[in-house]
């Protein structure tokens, strides 16, 4: 038995790093995964070598019949300082990690509010999972990154918000606050990885090998997470073991400290 057998998943941003560990972690646990990217052929790809039933850029309900999971993970970094920071740089964070997680849920509402409705008038408790993806440098601040930061913070707000409105519906909605996760986005920037943004510009991807040292000696469990490492306590927040898990950020850092705060 999987701790998520029978329910259907959607994991944006799914096609590498934390979201592609999500995605095979998942399955492997009994779920049904929509394979979800701004890549598409990395996408196809990804779905090709997960071990079990996925799909690619579909509706999931048209794919699976039903959706039980969300995990709004897809993102990525734009950095610079502010006084040097565009209004584009600024709101292309917004869009992809504050708007998209909005309209997302926003689209799953109609099906998941009525099939709630249908539920408690038969007096059964069905659960469902939101969760979003934050980051340390939302809850914490980080130099260099202010238009990622407030559109981390925004994340806080609207997982506490949708949780306050839904959890009538037994929609648990919840988040997880990343620390330094080793993926591409948090890669070398001197081995020159980049990729292409939604509208077409070109952003350099990784930061600093001397900054990447920095943040491993300011953990104490003393490196950065693997994607599998972070994709646990995802599982954990989209399984029945949290279905009273509610309205909460779960910050998975290997107890990085460096905030503003006691």
């Amino acid at each position: 038995m999987g701790l998520l057998d029978g329910k259907a998943a959607i994991v944006t941003g799914s096609a590498r790093g934390i979201g592609r560990a999500t995605a095979e972690l998942f399955v492997s646990e009994g779920a049904k995964v929509l394979i979800n990217d701004l890549d598409a052929d990395v996408a196809e790809q990804t779905a090709g070598e997960i071990d079990g039933e996925t799909a690619v850029l579909k509706a999931a309900v048209d794919a699976f019949g039903s959706v039980d999971i969300c995990v709004n993970n897809a993102g990525y970094t734009w950095d610079g300082v502010a006084h040097k920071m565009s209004d584009e740089q600024f709101q292309a964070m917004l869009d992809i990690h504050t708007i998209v997680p909005f309209r997302v849920a926003r689209a799953l509402a109609p099906h998941w509010r009525e099939a709630a409705k249908a539920e408690r008038n038969e007096g059964k408790e069905v659960f469902r999972k939101i969760v979003n993806v934050s980051s340390t440098s939302g809850m914490m601040g980080n130099a260099g990154q202010v238009n990622y930061s407030a559109a981390k913070m925004g994340v806080v707000g609207l997982t506490k918000t949708l949780a306050k409105e839904w959890g009538q519906f037994k929609i648990n909605v919840n988040a997880v606050a990343f620390g330094f996760v080793e993926t591409r986005l948090t890669g070398a920037k001197e081995a020159g990885e980049e990729m292409t943004a939604p509208g077409g510009e070109k952003i350099e991807l990784g930061i600093p090998e001397q900054m990447r040292q920095m943040a491993s000696a300011i953990i104490p469990l003393g490196r950065p997470a693997t994607p599998e490492e972070a994709s646990g306590p995802v599982l954990f927040l989209c399984s029945p073991l949290a279905n009273y898990m509610h309205g909460q950020i779960l910050n998975v850092t290997g107890g990085m400290f460096g905030g503003m705060y006691t």
